[in-house]
């Protein structure tokens, strides 16, 4: 298996509802580097799994949605907590989303899998992982 993995930032503004969240419960800001390992188990007849250029666009396009936003107004997340774990799942699925819709180009065709994941330090971190092609 392959993987190239592009990386992007974005800063949101979120507060979290439970008592395990603390403090955090409070409306708060978080800054989170966000990777995006694109897997494929062969390469293109340009001796690529993806795009580069193109996979970081993608990315950058996908998290300028959340970019400096508070997440508590988006109605794709209501009734939700925008924890780490579902943020990396809605920047997945997003990027699945163009994948399938050719964005990435001819190479993206050869993908099977999406890794994202959310640094919110230098000591934590969440991931989500799909396929991208059913069976």
């Amino acid at each position: 298996m392959f993987t190239v993995t592009v990386r992007d930032h974005m800063m949101i503004a979120h507060s979290l509802r439970g008592e395990v969240f603390g403090p955090a419960q409070r409306l708060h800001g978080a800054t989170f580097v966000v990777d995006a390992a694109f897997a494929g188990r062969a390469l293109s007849p340009d001796d690529i799994v993806v795009d580069i250029g193109l996979a970081a666009d993608e990315l950058r396009a996908v998290v300028d949605d959340f970019r400096y936003r508070n997440l508590d107004d988006d109605e794709a997340f209501a009734g939700r907590n925008t924890t780490t774990e579902v943020l990396a799942r809605a920047i997945a699925d997003r990027l699945a989303d163009r994948v399938h819709a050719e964005a990435f180009g001819p190479s993206g065709r050869g993908l099977c899998r999406l890794t994202v994941t959310l640094h919110e330090s230098h000591i934590a971190w969440a991931s989500y992982e799909r396929e991208l092609w059913p069976g």
